[in-house]
Order: C-alpha cells, then sequence, then structure tokens
C-alpha cells in the first residue's frame, strides 16, 4: 500500500487516517536572525562581523547619519527635506526613518552589475551604490539635470548606471516586474556561460505584499526558478493601516514558504545581520541556475508615511517615541563602534555638520537650476515623435504665445524654444 501521495498536486504527501485541519497556532512563529542587540553588542561571538572594514563601517554610518542628536531619527537629507516640503518649496517627499539598517545593510552585500527594483523608501540602497547628493535633489526639485527629465513625482529616483530601475508610484508594480528582470537574467547567462553572474534584488513593504502583484510574482520567480531576492520592509504600517488589519498569518515570510521559496526573516534594526543575510541570499539565487529567495527585514517606521500623511490621525505619539527610544539601526550601530573605538561624540558632532553642509549645499545649487525644456515633456515616449504628439506640441506653443501672461516659461530651458520644430530624438 502507497504511504505517500503522487498527485502532481502535492508529491511527498504522506498519507493519514487522522482526519485533521492544519492550524496556524501549532506552528511556531518564525524566528528572527539578529547579529548584535539593541545596545550594539554581538550575541554570538562566533558570528562576530569578520570580512568588513571598519572603513566600510564607518561609511555606512555616514550614509545613514541621523539629524540634531538623540532621540531625533531623522536622517540629515530627510530633516531637510522635509521641512523644504512644508514651505512650498518642494511638493512633495518620503522618508527613511526607522529603515536606514535594511537600505544600507542589503545594498552592502549586493554586486553593482546586480539588477535593483526599488519602492520609494530605499534612499540608503541608491546612497550606499553612488547616487550623489546633487543627482538626489536634481531629482526632488525636476530640474534640468534631472535624469528623469523632470517627469516623475519627488522620490522617484532611478539610475541606469547604477542599475536602478526608476521608482514607480503604483504599489507594488515593481515585484512581477523584478521576477521578469530575473527571469531575463537566467536565460541570458544560458545562452552566455562566460557572463558574470548577478542577480535582481527587489523592494518593497509588506503593505505592498497584500497585492496581487506579489503573490503573482513570487508564483512565476519559484516555478520559473529565476534568480531574485526579494527584500520586504515589515514596518508596521501600510501608510495608516496596522498590520494586525493587514494579514493574520506569521508576517510575509510564511507565505514565502507556501510558494516554495527559501525564507528568512531579520532584525531589520541589525544592519550587520541585514548584510550578512542579503550576502548569503544573493548566493543562494545563483545555485544551481538561479532560484528566488524571501526575505523579511522586520523594523518600526518611525517617520510619517510621506509629508501627505498625519500618522498620530491612526496611532499613538507614545509608540513612535517608544520605538525611538527603545531601537533604531543608526543608534545601535553607533553604540557597536563606540565599543570598539572606532567613534565617539566629537566625531559624531563634525560628521554631522560636514553633512549638513553638503546637503544644503547641493539643494541651494538644485533649487536654481532650470527645468528641463519644455519640448521633453513630448520626447523618450516612442522612438520617434507621434504626430499626435507633433500636434499636441505645436498647440501647446501657440497657446504659449497667445497668453504670454498666463504662462511664464523662463524658469524652463530656452524657454518656449524647440515646439515648433520638434528636435531630433
Amino acid at each position: 500500500m502507497a504511504s505517500s501521495v503522487h498527485f502532481p498536486g502535492a508529491v511527498n504527501s504522506k498519507f493519514t487516517t487522522d482526519l485533521a485541519f492544519e492550524q496556524p497556532s501549532t506552528h511556531p512563529a518564525m524566528p528572527t536572525y539578529r547579529v548584535m542587540d539593541s545596545d550594539g553588542i554581538i550575541v554570538d561571538e562566533s558570528r562576530k562581523p569578520s570580512d568588513i572594514s571598519n572603513e566600510e563601517i564607518l561609511k555606512w554610518y555616514k550614509n545613514m547619519l541621523t539629524g540634531t542628536g538623540p532621540p531625533a531619527i531623522v536622517s540629515i537629507m530627510d530633516l531637510i527635506m522635509f521641512d523644504a516640503q512644508r514651505q512650498g518649496r518642494l511638493s512633495f517627499y518620503m522618508v527613511s526613518a526607522g529603515e536606514e539598517g535594511i537600505a544600507i545593510g542589503s545594498a552592502s552585500a549586493l554586486f553593482p552589475k546586480d539588477v535593483i527594483f526599488c519602492q520609494y523608501r530605499e534612499t540608503g540602497v541608491f546612497q550606499q551604490r553612488g547616487f550623489a547628493l546633487s543627482d538626489f535633489m536634481n531629482q526632488l526639485f525636476a530640474n534640468g539635470k534631472d535624469n528623469g527629465k523632470g517627469r516623475n513625482m519627488p522620490v522617484h529616483y532611478g539610475s541606469s548606471k547604477l542599475n536602478i530601475h526608476t521608482i514607480s508610484s503604483t504599489l507594488a508594480t515593481q515585484i512581477p516586474q523584478a521576477a521578469g528582470a530575473a527571469y531575463a537574467l537566467k536565460i541570458q547567462a544560458l545562452q552566455n556561460p562566460n557572463m558574470v553572474p548577478r542577480i535582481v534584488a527587489c523592494y518593497f513593504g509588506e503593505g505592498a505584499a497584500s497585492e496581487g502583484d506579489f503573490h503573482a510574482a513570487l508564483n512565476i520567480a519559484a516555478t520559473r526558478s529565476c534568480p531574485v531576492v526579494f527584500i520586504c520592509r515589515n514596518n508596521g504600517y501600510a501608510i495608516s493601516t496596522p498590520t494586525l488589519e493587514q494579514y493574520r498569518g506569521d508576517g510575509i515570510a510564511s507565505r514565502g514558504i507556501g510558494y516554495g521559496i527559501d525564507t528568512i526573516r531579520v532584525d531589520g534594526n541589525d544592519i550587520f545581520a541585514v548584510r550578512e543575510v542579503t550576502k548569503e541570499a544573493r548566493r543562494m539565487a545563483l545555485e544551481n541556475g538561479g532560484k528566488p529567495i524571501l526575505i523579511e527585514a522586520m523594523s518600526y517606521r518611525v517617520s510619517h508615511h510621506s509629508t501627505s500623511d498625519d500618522s498620530f490621525a491612526y496611532r499613538a505619539k507614545v509608540e513612535v517615541e517608544d520605538w525611538k527610544r527603545r531601537d533604531n539601526p543608526i543608534t545601535r550601530l553607533r553604540k557597536w563602534m563606540e565599543h570598539q573605538g572606532l567613534w565617539d561624540d566629537e566625531m559624531e558632532k563634525e560628521a554631522r555638520s560636514q553633512i549638513r553642509k553638503d546637503v544644503l549645499k547641493a539643494f541651494a545649487q538644485a533649487e536654481k537650476e532650470k527645468r528641463a525644456p519644455l519640448r521633453d515633456m513630448f520626447t523618450d515616449v516612442y522612438e520617434d515623435l507621434s504626430e499626435e504628439s507633433k500636434v499636441q506640441m505645436k498647440e501647446l506653443g501657440r497657446l504659449l504665445d497667445e497668453y504670454p501672461g498666463e504662462y511664464d516659461v523662463s524658469e524652463f530651458e530656452g524657454g518656449r524654444k524647440g515646439l515648433d520644430e520638434p528636435a531630433e530624438q
């Protein structure tokens, strides 16, 4: 008599005569991996970081460095840009407070050629890969030096040079795109065995994991064995919706197991743990032709969702203050560095002062730059301008000429130039 199921949909499932439904309560919650505790102490000396130089760790810290001192949790650039939005000098902004360790730690383990899809709280990923302060500011002010020619909302960065796809506002669309890109890399590797192996890293929040795109992406990545590392930032809130109202299962990690994906949960406030987990996930993703990996990084969103949000309308201020005092990735790393004799109060003061000067300098320069030429609104959609676009461009020029007092085009490079005769693409 057969002792296990051989149906195509449930291979190696053992037969039983017990009529019992599986219940979540009978399974323990997935553990959370960490290297150091909230006091910056290495929990297991055998796991202490040994493959990272002190110089690299100092670079991480400066990339994450916070604002005006404890218990502030908002980074210097975030603080300045948040205030700029409130002053009307910027239309929109999103901060990364409380999640800096996830971005910096994971990005430090990726290779330059790896392809990245971000959501909108991965400023640290861009910083770690070499996105300059001027690049951030040019995008935020949508000026003529912006890589995207001022066509996108603020905080929607992108860089082909750094192999980071442009961020999209539409929630979760980057997840299936990442699975598809990883499948393309897999095919390329099969066609060219001498190609340097690379993966796709995809970032998203636990709120995005409620979208259908998440499930479709994980399923196709699993069935097609795509070399992609999915990195979920579980920060407790999807805008105003807490996790208790988002799902009843064991976080997002349990879903990876359901799709047959190797999965791990990590302390997102522990930059060493995040780096180590991502480094191992990258190695595993390239094994035997490729496979997907899911990382659930646990954190807490200290800041408001965006400048359009007041989080104290749906959560208690004392809750946020408690997290600020209790644990955050920047303070934890600073404590570790102080234990090692790598950092002190004087170095902290000097670093904060210099970073603030650098941010303000880039801010002032970007704010003065003119916007991209008006004709750029019509270019780059198709290889050649469509007839409809040519008509629209000419009509815009006519309206500007007819109502010069209604439309000030002096802030655009070249004014209305190029609207009558479409430029070469």
